[in-house]
C-alpha cells in the first residue's frame, strides 16, 4: 500500500528572480536571494492585491484579470529587490533621480518602477498581440478566407513567442534565471508529491509544473486563436482595438484553465496542458544544489510543508530534523504506511479464506442434502414399482 495520492495543489506559487526565488502563499510572500558574498538573504512581506477585499476576486474569469495584474506588480517588485543586491555601489544619483525625488517626495524609485512596468506591458502587447495581426494582414491579398487568416495570425504569434523564449535563453543571466525557475518548480513538486523538503528530494523532483506561468502564456496564445477566429470586425482600426480589448478576457479564461489544471488529472486536462509543459523545457533548466537551497529557504519562510505532509500524506517530519534525518523520517513514514498496508492485505486475505471455507462447507451440506433427496426419490420409485 502506497501513500495516498493527492489530486490538487499546495496553494503555493512563485517565480524566479535575479539569483533567487520568490514564493507566495496566500497574502504572504518571501524572496530569497543569494548575495554576492554567498549568503542567502530572505525577506518576508505581505502583499495585498488590487482588490484584496472585493468579491470580484472570487468571481470566475474576472478574478483571473486581477490575479494577472497582481502577478505583474509583485513580479516587477521582487525582481527589482533581487537586482538591488547586484547594483553598482559606486553609481551616483543622476539629475533625473534628483528631480523625481524632489517632485515625488522621495518616491522616484516607485515611479520609475511603474514606468518600467507600463513600458514592458506596451512592448509585450505590441510584439505578441499586434505584430502577428499586422504580419498576417500582409497575406490578405493572397488568402481570402478570414478563418484561415485568423489561424495564420495565431501561428505567427506562437512562433514569435517561441523565438523570444529561445533567444533570451541564450543569454547567460537568463539561463541562470531559468535554473532558479527550475528550482522553484522542483520545490513545489517535491512537496506536492509527498516528499520531505530536502536537497536530495528536491533535486530528483521534476522541474515541470502544470501551474507554471509559461503554461499560462501558452494558454493565452491558444485562447487568442479561438477568440479571434469567432469574434471579427471588418474595420482594421477596430480589429486592433478588439485585440487590445480582449486581452483581459484572454487572461481570465487562461487563468481558469490553468487553475483547473492544477487541481485535476483527467485525460482532457493532461492533453491541453501538454504543449505548455513541453514549452517549460525551454523556460526551466536543471538547477544546482546551491540554487535549490535558495528556493527551499523561500518556501520555508511562507509555507509549513511539514504540516502539509502530515495532513495530506499521513506522516510528519520533525522540525529539528536535519536534511538527512528528514529523509530518514520520510522513509520511516513510507515503511509504516507499507507495513500498515501489508497488515490490511493480510487481514483481507484471512477474511476471504474464511469466507471461502464457509462457502465450501455450505456447498458440502447442500451436496449431502441433494444426495439424501436423490436416495429418497430412488427408494420411492422402487416401492412404487414393487407395488405394481
Amino acid at each position: 500500500m502506497k501513500r495516498k495520492k493527492i489530486c490538487g495543489s499546495s496553494g503555493i506559487g512563485g517565480q524566479a528572480v535575479l539569483e533567487g526565488v520568490m514564493m507566495k502563499n496566500k497574502d504572504d510572500y518571501a524572496v530569497a536571494v543569494r548575495k554576492p558574498d554567498g549568503e542567502i538573504e530572505v525577506e518576508v512581506e505581505v502583499y495585498r492585491g488590487l482588490l484584496h477585499d472585493s468579491g470580484l476576486t472570487k468571481v470566475p474569469f474576472i478574478r483571473g484579470v486581477f490575479n494577472f495584474a497582481d502577478s505583474l506588480r509583485l513580479g516587477v517588485k521582487t525582481l527589482n529587490y533581487s537586482a538591488s543586491f547586484y547594483e553598482d555601489e559606486e553609481a551616483k544619483e543622476t539629475k533625473l533621480d534628483k528631480a523625481l525625488n524632489k517632485v515625488s517626495g522621495g518616491r522616484a524609485e516607485n515611479i520609475l518602477m511603474g514606468i518600467t512596468t507600463v513600458i514592458s506591458i506596451l512592448l509585450a502587447v505590441g510584439i505578441f498581440i499586434l505584430l502577428p495581426y499586422f504580419l498576417s494582414s500582409l497575406l490578405s491579398g493572397y488568402v481570402r478566407n478570414a478563418s484561415l487568416l485568423a489561424i495564420i495570425e495565431g501561428v505567427i504569434r506562437i512562433v514569435i513567442f517561441l523565438a523570444y523564449v529561445v533567444g533570451i535563453s541564450m543569454m547567460k543571466d537568463i539561463h541562470r534565471l531559468y535554473q532558479y525557475h527550475g528550482a522553484e518548480h522542483k520545490c513545489i513538486n517535491c512537496i506536492e508529491k509527498g516528499h520531505a523538503l530536502t536537497v536530495k528530494n528536491v533535486m530528483r523532483s521534476s522541474r515541470i509544473h502544470k501551474r507554471c506561468g509559461t503554461s499560462f502564456l501558452f494558454f493565452v496564445m491558444f485562447v487568442s486563436i479561438i477568440l479571434f477566429f469567432f469574434i471579427r470586425v471588418p474595420n482594421p482600426a477596430l480589429k486592433v482595438l478588439l485585440r487590445i480589448a480582449l486581452i483581459p478576457v484572454m487572461a481570465g479564461i487562461s487563468y481558469e484553465i490553468i487553475r483547473l489544471a492544477g487541481r485535476s488529472d483527467n485525460i482532457f486536462i493532461q492533453l491541453i496542458s501538454a504543449p505548455g509543459m513541453m514549452l517549460q523545457r525551454l523556460t526551466t533548466k536543471e538547477p544546482d544544489e546551491s540554487m535549490v537551497e535558495v528556493a527551499m529557504r523561500s518556501v520555508e519562510a511562507v509555507f509549513d510543508w511539514r504540516t502539509y505532509l502530515k495532513e495530506n500524506f499521513g506522516y510528519g517530519v520533525s522540525e529539528t530534523a536535519q536534511p538527512k534525518e528528514a529523509a530518514d523520517q520520510e522513509e520511516t513514514g513510507d515503511e509504516a504506511v507499507d507495513m500498515a498496508g501489508e497488515v490490511g492485505e493480510a487481514a483481507d486475505a484471512a477474511v476471504e479464506i474464511e469466507a471461502a471455507t464457509d462457502a465450501a462447507g455450505k456447498a458440502d451440506e447442500a451436496a449431502d442434502t441433494a444426495g439424501e433427496m436423490e436416495e429418497a426419490a430412488d427408494d420411492g420409485e422402487f416401492y412404487r414399482k414393487d407395488g405394481e
